[in-house]
């Protein structure tokens, strides 16, 4: 199978997957039926992804990404990187928190599975998100909104885990769903450092 082949195979069972998930949940999606839906053999699935947690984590990462070229519309037409580092937050509790959505769904209705599974596809968001960013960490270095010399990859990193920790993980100082108390976050700790010169 050529890498084009193998690309296209990924693609079918996650859309499978998708199906599946949004259907039947999580503990209810079984491999073997995915590959058999998807008409792939399960040696070519297991090759893909080695076990369950692989597979759904991958469907549920995917029913982000789904999203982010609506995401990059609205932050494009958005002026000054605080405030699309602002909005980036609240499209990330969107994202997880739309009670029509599959993923809020599943993650009240399957929280362990959903955790588990989730954990594994995280290890693909954070380069994933940290590109999404990119174009955005380049223009406010274009801007002057940070540092000329920031490293802009090292950045758009940074940011895509200081959004999925401000997105998902609870806490007791800031409130995630108040713009305003997110815009503060950003302006006492966040933006200081990146208008830094950055340290060696």
């Amino acid at each position: 199978m050529t890498r084009t082949d193998a690309a296209t195979t990924r693609e079918r069972l996650l859309a499978v997957a998708d199906e599946m998930l949004a259907v039947k949940g999580i503990r209810a999606t079984t491999m073997s039926t995915v590959a058999e839906r998807a008409g792939v053999s399960r040696a070519w699935l297991y090759r893909l992804f080695p076990d369950k947690n692989a597979l759904v984590g991958a469907a549920l990462i995917r029913l982000v990404e789904t999203t982010w070229e609506r995401n990059h519309a609205e932050l494009e037409v958005v002026d000054g990187f605080e405030s699309r580092l602002v909005l980036g937050v609240a499209i990330g509790r969107r994202a997880y928190d739309d009670p029509g959505a599959t993923l809020m769904r599943l993650r009240t209705a399957e929280p362990e599975e959903f955790a588990a599974a989730i954990g594994v596809g995280v290890a693909g968001l954070v380069p994933d998100l940290a590109a999404f960013w990119h174009r955005y960490v380049v223009a406010a270095v274009e801007e002057g909104d940070i540092h000329p010399d920031t490293d802009v990859d090292e950045t758009a990193e940074w940011v895509a885990r200081v959004l999925i920790s401000l997105g998902s993980v609870p806490g007791n100082t800031i409130d995630a769903d108040d713009p305003e108390a997110i815009r503060r976050h950003f302006r006492r700790y966040v933006l200081p450092a990146l208008r830094s010169a950055p340290a060696d």
